[in-house]
């Protein structure tokens, strides 16, 4: 028997009904598209993040060619949300963002990724924000920017910020095989000097720092786009020694090439190590973790199970599926994690695709996923890239908002009549306010859900905030938090259906 399906058939407690099928309900938002040429056929990242201390999250858009949008959340009978976009981030030239607390103040900043300089943006409060690369130290020349993660490696005051840079513009022998590195910027004190550029660079879409090994400590993990760097390359590993290295085969790490454009992470197994969902052009990988080389090994259990997401569930076009975003959730509340993956051509690829609609696959019982986005009413037919899957409401139920290429950006509100839940918010001590590195244990119906706390991973955007976990019958869970200094509380009852907050 293989070793993925070992592992679901391990699962503890596992519930015995099928699935409950999610439902979702469009809703009106003002018009906002990721428009531009060639350097934005990639990228279109979405920001879900609380800019204004309500614990509703914000959604800053990427733009392309077009303004960035802030989407301020209104929501109070039901999902809502207005452009409202402070000077300071109606930036054009943007493929995504990431939110996170750069500076240790409390209150959430952005990472904004652009075709063009790379800008920090320091929150102010009320959904304000400022430029403040030049208080940092941070200096970023003109390129194409479309990944980015952060740590908080040991000592530091500042978060480690690792940018992915796409096709090197400048080349005059590009695009083909003229990929640029990876710039790692680590602090110096208070402040950052030039980038460590981690080469070969293979033109990165995703990246995610991670502490696979539960030690403390993260890696950076690195996905890259094939259809540019041809041949030779792979998807990356970096350990975050004092000078970073990659990982060999010596040690565990498996090579893999693939067209590579998002990651998501989540420990579905019950084993508290973390799997990988990777999106690329064709099918996309589902990878379980391998403890037994006792180093960074992912098992292809994708046709295991049926995450392949390979090519249109719905309509006439055969062709193969170009995956962007992809994100687990539990949409259903039944304890058990289902995946989305936003979808769409690049633009107009005679071997991809056109009509591609969205995938919203559902765990069920036996540890297989089964497509439900056509009745789910999220199989949008547009060109999606970035998305937000996260509870825009605090009602309990993950939403969904989706940018679209040169097609105006949806959001769902999640209608299912879904079990108990909870919502965990944590303060982490600074600098790391946002916790960062930590990670989440939440017990229910004999199994346990684990959370690591990251800044990264997706298709040019992520979220921060309050964390979701479906409960499923049970009415009053379990809890404790490893935080990332190693220690760690008590395990304590959380009563369903609450937004508990917890302190470091």
């Amino acid at each position: 028997m293989r070793l993925s399906a070992l592992l679901f058939l391990a699962l503890p407690g596992a519930a015995l009904a099928e699935p409950v099928q999610p439902r979702f309900a469009p809703v009106e938002i003002a018009p906002h598209v990721y428009g531009g040429g060639w350097e934005h056929f990639v990228g279109g990242g979405l920001a879900a993040f609380d800019c204004d201390g309500d614990a509703l999250p914000e959604l800053y858009a990427a733009g392309g060619a077009n303004p960035a949008t802030l989407f301020r959340n209104r929501s109070d009978s039901g999902v809502a949300f207005a452009p409202d976009t402070p000077d300071a981030l109606a930036l054009t030239g943007v493929t995504g963002a990431y939110p996170l607390d750069i500076d240790g103040d409390g209150v959430l900043d952005l990472a904004v990724l652009r075709v063009g300089q790379d800008r920090l943006m320091r929150g102010t409060g009320n959904c304000g924000f400022e430029a403040f690369e030049a208080e940092l130290g941070f200096v970023s020349d003109d390129r194409w920017t479309t990944a980015f993660s952060a740590t908080w490696e040991a000592g530091s005051t500042l978060p480690t910020l690792a940018f992915g840079t796409y096709v090197d513009r400048s080349d005059p022998d590009g695009p083909f095989e003229a990929c640029d590195a990876t710039l790692l910027y680590r602090p110096d004190g208070s402040t950052y000097g030039p980038p460590l550029r981690l080469e070969p660079g293979y033109c990165a879409l995703s990246m995610l720092f991670s502490d696979w090994r539960r030690t403390g400590h993260a890696d950076l993990r690195v996905s890259n786009d094939r259809h540019y760097y041809v041949r030779g390359g792979q998807e990356q590993m970096w350990q975050m020694t004092e000078t970073p290295r990659l990982y060999t085969e010596a040690e565990g790490w498996r090579p893999y090439a693939l067209w590579g454009m998002g990651i998501a992470s989540r420990d579905v197994t019950g084993d508290g190590h973390p799997e990988v969902y990777l999106t690329s052009m064709g099918d996309q990988k589902f990878q379980v973790f391998d403890p037994a080389t006792g180093g960074p090994t992912w098992v292809d259990a994708t046709y295991d199970r049926g995450t392949s997401a390979h090519r249109p569930h719905t309509g006439v076009d055969g062709r193969p599926s170009t995956g962007w975003h992809a994100a687990f959730g539990d949409v259903n509340n039944d304890t058990r994690d289902d995946i989305f993956v936003a979808k769409g051509n690049v633009e107009q690829m005679p071997d991809a695709a056109m009509d591609d609609p969205n995938s919203l696959l559902v765990q069920t019982v036996s540890g297989r996923f089964e497509e439900r986005s056509v009745v789910a009413g999220v199989a949008s037919m547009a060109r999606s890239r970035g998305a937000a899957l996260a509870d825009f409401d605090n009602d309990g139920r993950l939403d969904l908002a989706v940018v679209n290429r040169r097609a105006n950006m949806e959001v769902f509100a999640n209608v299912t009549e879904a079990g108990n839940w909870l919502l965990v918010g944590l303060s982490g001590a600074a600098p790391n306010t946002g916790a960062v590195g930590a990670v989440i244990e939440v017990k229910a119906r004999g199994a346990i859900q684990t959370r690591e706390i990251t800044v990264g991973g997706g298709h040019a955007g992520g979220h921060a905030g309050l964390q979701h976990f479906g409960l499923g019958k049970t009415e009053v869970a379990e809890i404790r938090v490893l935080w990332p200094d190693g220690k760690s509380t008590q395990w304590q009852d959380a009563q369903a259906n609450r937004i508990l907050r917890l302190a470091q």
